[in-house]
């Protein structure tokens, strides 16, 4: 059963021929694999964690080290893997918080080039040691590393380390192995990091002055993110209401009314002279149809991040027709670092821009919905000391050769707060053959588990004074609207493959495809995925099988979770 969910969950993609599990080498020193498990009810539909350390047993002997940056849990203890792992945890679809970044490089530097090993202890001195990546899916998480080394240590062009990450780990027609674009933007921030700024970063913290959206649909929730727990957690510092919210210029779609002394250009949104949060009839806190404004968001009391990394998130919502449901038809954010976008230029201040398509979609993917503006610019500063007004920071430079290297604290290796692997509502409910009858429903359901998604929702009471668009009932429905199954698209995961040192692609049989496979071949989505971990999780659960509970048909009863979704 176990190697039937694992075939179902990766399709029929290439498996390495020794070790027939997802993972292929960058170079020869960087492997990249997907997050193995050691524990049911993952080790059902992931790699096995044992299948992974024989193989690299055979293959590396003990050269080679796990480097982890799974904030969900890795699937196993250290032990199981000698020990030899380093934790540097980020959340899954984000760019690593910066100030970790010369720490994940200096251990890697430390553990491929064997900084640790002393004159004539090894016989292999000049022969480096490999360095085994992995996050969830190895590929966001894992490629942005993999890149970023390649970048800073081996010296190779950005370009060239995203193009072979790429050739490496994606199939052709499957888009780059980096796709997320904030991860891009870090892989960037890292290029000028090493080879611009001599691998010198200064963490402050940075202020959300005011935020300038052009095109704001109505109905959209507007908050502003940052890391805390050392990178392993993202925190909604504030969220957006009517208040906080000047209309310059607003528009039905047919005709556009600038609102009296309200400056507006290409560049800026000001302020008007008499204008105030209640200048605009259509403000955060009431609901308005089709309405689209030019507007400036400033918070009512100072907005500080503990760090320069930070996220501006978006989600719009319709109204559902139904007393405490809401119609989410739209999600994007987008991630910047405050000391790449000026302050590395000596300036206490700054302004980011992004247009609405580059901004990153739902799970990393293109996909956000609905549009919910059009672009816009982020007003920050550096919060300041009391009392002599001096910027707040500390530098973090690359630990040298030989330098104890601070790592992360890793998260709970057992995942227990993954939704991935809770059961759907009505599983095991006590009558013979539920648990069957509910497996194909588990499947669809579990898209839903996976952070925000497009749909139905309840509405929550922190959300009580941000609007929603008018209600979706007896209209058409969005186009990315519909069940959890038909929701499940090619996710960031989609379309990665398996090779050899060399780069030789292995097909699923274990010879090498120098066609590279087809698309079709490897269609597997993240619901999918969730839902056979739904799946994997109730035949754990299931006990064997006893004489007398056979020949009265008795089925174990199981604790229930209840999804919050709807």
């Amino acid at each position: 059963m176990a190697s039937l969910l694992r075939q179902i969950v990766a399709g029929p993609r290439a498996r390495h021929p020794e070790a027939g599990l997802d993972l292929c080498y960058v170079t020869d020193y960087i492997v990249v694999t997907s997050g193995p498990s050691s524990v049911w009810p993952r080790k059902a539909y992931r790699n096995p964690l044992d299948q992974l350390v024989g193989f690299l047993d055979r293959k590396h002997g003990e050269d080679w080290a796990i480097f982890e940056f799974r904030a969900e849990g890795t699937g196993y203890p250290d032990s199981e893997v000698y020990n030899r792992i380093h934790h540097f945890p980020w959340p899954d679809h984000h760019p690593p918080p910066f100030a970790i970044i010369p720490n994940v490089m200096a251990a890697m530097r430390n553990w491929i080039q064997r900084v640790d090993e002393e004159a004539g202890q090894s016989k292999n001195k000049d022969k480096k040691r490999v360095a085994v990546i992995h996050c969830k899916a190895g590929k966001g998480r894992s490629g942005t590393v993999a890149c970023s080394y390649l970048i800073s240590e081996e010296g190779w062009k950005k370009e060239d380390a995203l193009q072979r990450f790429t050739m490496r780990r994606m199939r052709p027609g499957f888009g780059l192995g980096v796709s997320i674009p904030s991860q891009l933007r870090w892989v960037g921030y890292v290029d000028r990091w090493a080879n611009g700024l001599g691998k010198r970063y200064v963490e402050r913290p940075a202020e959300i002055v005011e935020i300038h959206v052009w095109g704001l649909r109505d109905g959209v929730k507007v908050s502003v993110e940052g890391y805390i727990d050392g990178g392993r957690r993202i925190h909604t510092f504030h969220t957006f209401n009517g208040q906080e919210k000047t209309v310059v210029e607003e528009s039905n779609g047919q005709q556009t009314r600038p609102l009296p002394n309200g400056k507006r250009d290409s560049e800026t949104l000001s302020t008007p002279e008499n204008g105030s949060p209640l200048s605009s009839s259509l403000s955060l806190s009431r609901a308005s149809s089709g309405s689209i404004q030019n507007a400036i968001l400033k918070p009512s009391s100072p907005l500080i991040l503990p760090t320069s990394d930070i996220n501006v998130d978006f989600e719009r919502r319709n109204k559902a027709g139904y007393t405490g449901l809401t119609m989410v038809t739209a999600i994007a954010h987008v991630w910047f670092n405050a000391y790449f976008e000026g302050g590395h230029e000596g300036h206490r201040s700054g302004v980011f821009e992004i247009e609405w398509e580059a901004m990153d979609g739902i799970k990393g993917s293109s996909r956000k919905g609905t549009r919910a503006l059009d672009r816009l610019k982020v007003v920050w500063k550096y919060a300041e000391q009391e009392g002599d007004g001096a910027a707040m920071g500390r530098v973090i430079t690359e630990p040298e050769k030989g330098e104890p290297v601070p790592e992360g604290q890793p998260a709970n290796w057992r995942g227990e707060d993954d939704e991935e692997v809770q059961p759907v509502e009505g599983v095991d409910s006590g009558r013979k053959g539920a648990a069957a009858l509910t497996m194909s429903a588990m499947v669809n359901q579990g898209a839903s588990t996976l952070g925000k998604e497009l749909g139905i929702r309840k509405s929550r009471a922190d959300s009580a004074n941000i609007s929603r668009a008018s209600s979706v009932k007896g209209g058409s429905t969005p186009p990315d609207m519909g069940t959890a199954a038909q929701q499940v698209e090619e996710s960031e995961d989609q379309g990665v493959k398996q090779c050899g040192p060399e780069g030789e692609e292995l097909s699923y049989d274990g010879s090498p495809d120098p066609e590279g496979g087809s698309r079709q071949d490897t269609k597997t989505g993240h619901g999918m995925e969730a839902g056979m971990a739904k799946v994997a999780h109730v035949i754990s659960k299931m006990r064997p099988s006893e004489d007398k509970a056979a020949k009265k048909g008795e089925v174990t009863d199981h604790q229930v979770d209840k999804d919050d979704s709807v």
